[in-house]
């Protein structure tokens, strides 16, 4: 008779790899949204927020669907924490486009610092449930979030608006990254435990 932590962790892993091509397709979005804003060029503050709070709010929201498609995978409130964060720094972007940079900024540096707390919890969650070794890509994003947050809070109040478009995008191509190397070792595990004799 399997204990109450291992059957946690059976079912925590079978929906990881039961829906890893969730996890995969949130990867392939992120780093395509994250590429979009490090390649755009910054025409002006106000394009910049409005393509920020927009890439936030997709964003989060493609977090949102894909955590509640599988809520018995690890880390479920954290991505949960981190989708709904998104959503709501996105909104209040697009909301207050006429309090400028400055606002940005500020909502930036809170963003990066809780994204990278979160994915830092996320990424340990996983380590926790066995049920990964590629936790260490989400780990590594978390501590860039927090790198990216320290770095905009230095640069207050003359970092330029076209690093704000770069930091999201860099932050966004590594959470995706890691995504994408969790789904991708989900299914090679499926794959080779499903090989026919």
């Amino acid at each position: 008779m399997l204990s109450n932590i291992q059957y946690i962790r059976r079912a925590f892993n079978v929906e990881l790899h039961q829906h890893w091509a969730l996890y995969l397709l949130e990867g392939v979005v992120l780093v395509v949204l994250g590429a979009t804003a490090i390649v755009l060029p910054p025409l002006a503050t106000l394009a910049i927020t409005v393509l920020i709070g927009w890439l936030l709010l997709v964003s989060g929201i493609v977090g949102l669907i894909t955590t509640f498609w599988m809520p018995a995978a690890p880390g479920f409130g954290w991505s949960l924490l981190s989708a709904v964060l998104a959503i709501v720094i996105g909104y209040l972007l697009l909301a207050n486009l006429d309090l400028g940079t400055v606002f940005v900024t500020g909502v930036l540096v809170i963003f990066f610092i809780v994204e990278g707390f979160t994915s830092i919890m996320y990424a340990r969650a996983h380590k926790r449930e066995m049920s990964s070794s590629r936790w260490q890509w989400m780990m590594a994003s978390g501590v860039i979030d927090l790198g990216l947050g320290a770095y905009i809070l230095y640069g207050l109040p003359v970092i330029a608006p076209w690093a704000l478009g770069l930091l999201v995008g860099i932050n966004m191509v590594f959470g995706g990254i890691a995504l994408i190397a969790m789904a991708e070792r989900a299914h090679k595990e499926d794959r080779r435990t499903h090989r026919p004799a």
